[in-house]
């Protein structure tokens, strides 16, 4: 098959990591798979090249643009694709008007996150529009299709559901040795309960609640380290307010790391304060890691964390919930063990992106309706 990708940029984050596993899964299976970038390339386009995958840029400017979208019709056209694959709803609207006359063979979307709330906004109206022209429409978790159903963005008779997957290779489960390494580093006793979280800083993100659950944790004597991975816009305000609730010994922000995967096999609990998801990789992958979790009844979440089989689910915004849950976590490691193990069952039955693409792969062959 002749797939072609397009996705708005290929920056960091975790839409454009799911993209570039999935092609790499696809050029592995015999498959002519690429690459096209709407807008700019990104940092990733380096990385992508480096592991094979062709990667072309259309260079779309604000507002609508028709030299990106010739420049764009020419990519579908070249080789002519057999499946043309876009990411997010500016992407698909493109491509679609740019498939028009053309005829490929198979268009399909998936859409990564949530959307607006009611399904009226103009990205929303462009999006519904282009949709006559599409095979299927993808959400990446059952809470994100029955969000875009609900408020007719997406009919329900091309709505599909297939789960991101992650790279598990570099994953190993959680052990004392890394555990007890981070804990040197940090200065921390190793017999501390550590719990980790990873993701941007972001107000979506909600660890200033976090914050607030380790605190009641410390109060009630749980000897508790919260170690967090990622940057962003609020970590000046969180590290502010770390120490504003006498955490600041505690609670460790590592910054951006190339080495999440060890990281996480260092921690005891992993921790999701979201009050909005989509399908979070970083659980999956902590599943994976055989870490027991605590995550917000939001979004995707509940399709990882099975409640009371490999994590608990509260709710979200209840820092009481949430220090409850953990502390609960803390007090029993054979609960964390126990949960942990049935995670990386999971995770390594369901969260790869050998399901993912096998999965993409099925419905590129259904039959057209």
């Amino acid at each position: 098959m002749n797939i072609v990708h397009v996705v708005e940029t290929l920056d960091v984050g975790g839409l454009e990591r799911v993209v570039l596993s999935l092609v790499s899964w696809q050029l592995q299976q015999g498959h002519r798979s690429r690459i096209v970038c709407l807008f700019h390339e990104g940092a990733l386009a380096g990385e992508a090249r480096a592991s094979g995958i062709e990667v072309v840029s259309v260079g779309k400017r604000t507002g609508f643009d028709w030299r990106a979208l010739r420049l764009l019709r020419a990519e579908l056209s070249r080789g002519r694709a057999d499946v043309v694959h876009t990411h997010n709803a500016v992407t698909h609207y493109y491509s679609a008007l740019a498939d028009v006359g053309l005829g490929l063979a198979r268009m399909v979307n998936t859409r990564h996150g949530m959307g607006s709330l009611r399904g009226s906004s103009r990205l929303d109206r462009l999006y519904r529009t282009a949709l006559w022209r599409t095979h299927a429409a993808v959400s990446v978790c059952s809470a994100v299709q029955e969000r875009f159903v609900a408020t007719g963005v997406i009919p329900a008779n091309k709505a599909r559901v297939v789960a991101n997957g992650v790279v598990m290779d570099k994953i190993l489960p959680r052990h004392h040795e890394a555990k007890g390494a981070l804990m040197t580093q940090l200065g921390r006793s190793p017999t501390a309960v550590v719990l980790g979280t990873v993701g941007r800083l972001s107000p979506v993100k909600d660890h200033g609640n976090l914050l607030l659950a380790v605190r009641d944790l410390k109060d009630q004597g749980q000897p508790v380290e919260l170690v967090v991975v990622g940057d962003g816009d609020t970590r000046p305000a969180l590290q502010a307010q770390a120490q504003s609730l006498g955490l600041g010994a505690c609670v460790h922000f590592l910054g951006m790391r190339q080495d999440v995967a060890q990281l996480l096999s260092a921690f005891d609990v992993f921790v999701l304060s979201s009050i909005s998801e989509g399908y979070s990789l970083a659980l999956v992958e902590a599943a994976a890691a055989a870490l027991p979790i605590v995550a917000t009844r939001v979004g995707g979440n509940a399709d990882i964390v099975r409640d009371n089989c490999n994590g608990l689910l509260v709710p979200a915004q209840d820092h009481v919930a949430l220090a409850a849950a953990i502390g609960r976590l803390a007090a029993d490691a054979t609960l964390r063990e126990q949960l942990g193990q049935a995670g990386r069952e999971w995770a390594l039955k369901h969260g790869t992106v050998d399901a993912m693409g096998a999965a993409y792969q099925r419905l590129y062959q259904e039959p057209k309706s």
